[in-house]
């Protein structure tokens, strides 16, 4: 057994109980020096492999029982944590702001003093929103407030009327509140914990590494293993849930270039034969970049996808909502702000009325969902958003992170999501959004707002989009599990490395597979957010974590005591872009 650490052995290992002591710069982690599990560690790897085909066989196995299970647990358990949800997710906001904006903690560097940035800022933000959610937005972009605008709070409370013009507003009040700062402070509180310690202190680069402040070297034995065993399983339903959404959507759009009635089934949802074919195209493309490091390309990718997703916007600008998107993107984002302090703190809960069940249904429905989802999806795209974000101040990082993103993603809703509303309430639809499937109503928004011709053009980009993002998602969440269960690291190339990826790329695909059979998208909703419950604790532990390291930093720059690592100075003595 070998122990995987950065090269600190000169640095001081006394637990940091004391603000004016230097920072932890060792974290050494077990990992097997050869054989099978050469790189890796095998209590989180084959603990994992266990946890997640034991998901998949219960569901193959026992499909009744499974969904059954599931129903329970879907009016129980999720039930009794939707408090906690709403009100860690609001502390995360809270969090993340709070060390942006105070000048001190602002100013410090995810690196050795004045290491620069290694991408621009366009690569930069095309790659995180790449890596968060462009899948889901693609399939709610639409969705989302065409759903609104028939229920929510306000419509179930009685202040307007659904599906009229007044109901526009409150629909993009909620959807914002899902698709905005709630995500990506989460996100980026998760990557700044672990870049914080890994590019200034020269820890391991996987997540336990960003509890270290908190619990010192106890984070190298069973505890750090348990943390990371609970990351890698909450990735991987975090990722089927994103995969569920854009298999989906990505049948839907074959069924819309006419590649067959096969690819459908009576409800309009995608078949077992369509699921099967897309995800062993989808995964098995991802796999193979994996193993080959084709996966490399990401920013290359990303910088496609963002070209597009521009294009289209402009499509939805000129030709479908025009000058009454914007508008609504500036009311709807004026709304959104004022409304999120009490939005994101209120809690309905369930008191027998016809008026308080609707409500705590909503909320758990939508508002719970959204927050399990961002948290199990981020111990992939926090160290993801960690491994491009080098360099950058807390205070760049947190603002390019949080404010970006939910901007682009605001735009993306205002328009595309405000044509269909305007072709709905138009009636100039005939009811073909409405009545379409929500991974199919950007496609029909696309069909009504043009000829077919010109809509299956614009589809089959929509189709381009979703299969680079499916397969850029899955090929990183595979290489982001790898990295986990190497302490940092990869693992070792070569036969046991491309073994490890193709039994995750499996897994992928069959728990996706699996759920979409046995229930469709809400099993595997259902299934992440009870998955999430653990790395929930994590998170929370992480933001302590982070306000303490940062804290204890700022402590020592004003009593004259080094706050980097001496690994970290080493290497950026060495020369541009070596830190860290």
């Amino acid at each position: 057994m070998s122990i995987h650490t950065a090269d600190n052995a000169a640095a001081n290992t006394t637990p940091p109980s004391d603000s004016m002591n230097p920072p932890l710069c060792t974290l050494p982690i077990n990992t097997a020096d050869s054989g099978f599990y050469h790189g890796l560690n095998k209590f989180v790897t084959v603990s994992a492999k266990v946890i997640v085909a034991a998901i998949i066989l219960w569901a193959i196995l026992f499909p009744v029982q499974a969904n059954e299970t599931l129903a329970v647990a879907n009016a129980t358990l999720i039930r009794e944590f939707a408090g906690w949800y709403v009100y860690l997710v609001a502390l995360l906001m809270l969090v993340a702001f709070t060390l942006a904006v105070i000048p001190q903690s602002g100013s410090l560097r995810l690196g050795a003093p004045g290491e620069e940035p290694e991408f621009g800022r366009f690569s930069w933000f095309a790659m995180l929103f790449g890596a968060g959610i462009g899948i889901g937005m693609l399939t709610y972009s639409t969705g989302e407030p065409l759903s609104h605008f028939a229920t929510n709070p306000d419509t179930i409370r009685g202040v307007v009327e659904p599906m009229s013009a007044e109901t526009i507003q409150s629909a993009y009040r909620y959807t914002f509140l899902h698709w905005g700062f709630a995500a990506w402070a989460t996100y980026a509180l998760v990557g700044l914990a672990v870049g914080y310690v890994a590019y200034r202190r020269g820890l391991p680069l996987t997540i336990r590494s960003s509890l270290a402040p908190l619990f010192g070297s106890r984070m190298s034995g069973f505890a750090g293993h348990l943390v990371d065993l609970v990351a890698v399983v909450a990735t991987i339903l975090g990722v089927a849930v994103t995969m569920g959404l854009g298999v989906e959507q990505f049948v839907a759009g074959l069924s819309r270039l006419g590649l067959g009635n096969w690819l459908l089934n009576a409800e309009g949802t995608a078949s077992v034969a369509a699921i099967i074919v897309a995800l062993v195209v989808l995964v098995g493309a991802s796999t193979v970049s994996a193993i080959s490091g084709v996966g490399r390309g990401i920013k290359w990718l990303s910088n496609i996808n963002m070209a597009l997703s521009i294009l289209l916007l402009t499509v939805f600008l000129v030709f479908g909502a025009g000058l009454g998107g914007l508008t609504l993107l500036f009311t709807s984002v004026t709304d959104y702000l004022v409304s999120l302090p009490a939005d994101a703190l209120t809690l309905w809960t369930a008191d027998g009325t016809a008026t308080g069940d609707a409500l705590a249904q909503w909320q758990l429905d939508w508002s719970v969902f959204y927050w399990a989802w961002w948290i199990a999806f981020a111990p992939f795209v926090g160290m993801f958003i960690a491994r491009i974000s080098r360099g950058r101040t807390i205070r760049e990082y947190m603002f390019g992170v949080v404010l970006v993103p939910s901007l682009m993603c605001f735009i993306w809703m205002a328009l595309a999501g405000g044509t269909a509303i305007e072709l709905v309430l138009s009636g100039a639809d005939s009811g073909a959004i409405l009545g379409a499937n929500i991974s199919d109503q950007l496609y029909a928004t696309l069909s009504t707002l043009f000829g077919s011709g010109v809509a299956a053009l614009l589809s089959g980009v929509v189709v381009l989009l979703l299969m680079t993002y499916l397969i850029t998602s899955a090929d990183s969440a595979i290489l982001i599990v790898n990295t986990i269960n190497g302490a940092g690291g990869e693992g070792e190339d070569g036969a046991e490395r491309r073994h490890h990826i193709l039994f995750w790329g499996a897994a992928i695909a069959l728990v996706v597979g699996s759920m979409l059979v046995l229930g469709g998208i809400d099993a595997i909703r259902i299934t992440m957010i009870i998955g999430a419950l653990p790395f929930s604790v994590v998170v929370a532990l992480m933001a302590i974590s982070i306000v303490k390291a940062v804290i204890y930093d700022v402590r020592r720059k004003r009593g004259g005591v080094e706050t980097h690592c001496p690994v970290i100075l080493a290497r950026a003595a060495e020369g541009p872009g070596l830190a860290g």
